[in-house]
């Protein structure tokens, strides 16, 4: 590979969505992101999460085929699963499984509206 062509990070990564004002919605006020830009009168905006962005985009604005969900999913990082786990609840989120304690870390997972998998994750070793 030459240096002109070295990956040096990642800019965003992108989270399909079928509804973006929906989509908005969620995550900056069910998740509580903080929004950043969006993409001209397109129906694309970003959140950040930590130092990860998060670009919530109708794919098909953008001459792609229709949304489609996420196969893997983005893991969030939060102080306290269970405490962050009870907020969302409360703002009637529902997750797929018991929270998990893989020796390492906690995960607690749930879904987006459009069907996108992420994750509540805190390693706690």
């Amino acid at each position: 590979m030459s240096e002109t062509m070295m990956v040096t990070g990642v800019d965003f990564v992108c989270v399909p969505t079928r509804d973006h004002d929906r989509a908005v919605e969620f995550y900056g006020e069910t998740l509580g992101l903080e929004r950043g830009k969006r993409w001209g009168d397109r129906p694309a905006t970003e959140f950040q999460a930590g130092a990860l962005t998060l670009a919530v985009m109708d794919p098909s604005a953008f001459g792609q085929s229709e949304a489609r969900p996420n196969s893997a999913p983005i893991a969030l990082q939060v102080a306290d699963v269970e405490a962050a786990r009870a907020e969302l609840e409360a703002k009637g989120v529902s997750f797929h499984v018991t929270m998990i304690d893989s020796g390492v870390c906690h995960q607690a997972i749930f879904s987006d509206p459009d069907g996108n998998p992420l994750i509540l994750h805190h390693r706690y070793a």
